[in-house]
């Protein structure tokens, strides 16, 4: 094995596909997460496996951190047996959740203060695309953190953008990025929720949407779990809820108007706190009134 030693903290749906094309592209794989069953199981497939953040850390010169927001992030590093004390001076923390971007500068600063370098590096994609490989990672970095991350986005991701040399660009991208997905879900989920009211067959109505030029790659997705009705989370409610809540924060700063983000925000917010919090997100169809959806008992 010609590979580098990486860290992997948080396997989740996400996470834990980028582990995995990891270890295939031949890196030795550190990994850990919450729950320790999970990254035992890894380790069953040639990963190691550690308790905590710091001993993963002290293996090596690139920890990746896939979890859910910025105060995990800031847990991960700073918090009991976290890694920002045991990564040795150089060493790269590539930080993949999607964050408020002056949080994601002033990490940067935070750890340059440290000696340690760090990647503004959000992703997107799904578990599908982070089992084969090919997420889409938007980036902002110094170039000497590039330099030691290289082979690893390589493994990761079948697009890497380069956005900056500073971290905050790269939040900025994915936040924009999460404006378009969650104001598509919401208006997907609306389009059915027409449709189931109307007396429509949903399933008549997918394959038509899914072949006409009001598609989406949203209404394909995420339609396809209502019409299996089928909440599991891969990307929950109160994702939504927190990532168009940072699209709205950046824009207030600057006072710029997102209304249609503004009324996605408030569909999703109805959605959690209807009981639909840790739900798929394409449970947002959830709150429209006087429909029938697919598999619900009449």
């Amino acid at each position: 094995m010609n590979g580098q030693a990486v860290g992997v903290i948080g396997l989740g749906a996400m996470g834990g596909g980028m582990a995995r094309s990891l270890r295939r592209a031949g890196h030795e794989v550190h990994v850990y997460d919450v729950r320790p069953e999970v990254a035992a199981a890894f380790a069953e497939e040639g990963g190691t496996a550690h308790g905590s953040a710091a001993p993963l850390a002290r293996h090596c010169q690139v920890v990746v951190s896939v979890v859910v927001n910025a105060a995990q992030t800031e847990a991960v590093l700073f918090g009991e047996q976290g890694c920002a004390a045991a990564m040795s001076a150089g060493s790269v923390f590539v930080m993949c959740s999607t964050v408020d971007p002056l949080w994601s500068a002033a990490m940067e600063a935070r750890l340059e203060a440290l000696g340690l370098l760090y990647v503004d590096a959000p992703i997107s994609g799904g578990a599908a695309r982070a089992a084969a490989g090919e997420i889409t990672m938007m980036t902002a970095a110094r170039p000497q953190a590039y330099a030691k991350c290289e082979a690893l986005f390589d493994a990761m991701a079948a697009r890497v953008y380069k956005l900056g040399d500073r971290a905050g660009a790269g939040s900025k991208v994915k936040i924009i990025n999460q404006l378009l997905a969650g104001v598509h879900i919401a208006a997907a989920a609306e389009a059915m929720a027409l449709g189931l009211r109307e007396g429509v067959d949903p399933a008549a109505l997918y394959d038509v949407i899914t072949h006409s030029a009001g598609n989406s790659w949203m209404f394909e997705n995420r339609m396809a779990h209502v019409l299996a009705a089928d909440y599991t989370p891969l990307s929950s409610v109160d994702i939504f809820v927190k990532d168009l809540g940072l699209v709205l924060d950046m824009a207030r700063a600057s006072k710029f108007p997102l209304p249609l983000s503004a009324t996605a925000h408030q569909m999703f917010m109805q959605a959690s706190t209807a009981g639909h919090a840790a739900e798929d997100d394409s449970a947002v169809i959830k709150i429209f009134p006087g429909i029938q959806l697919p598999g619900a008992q009449s």
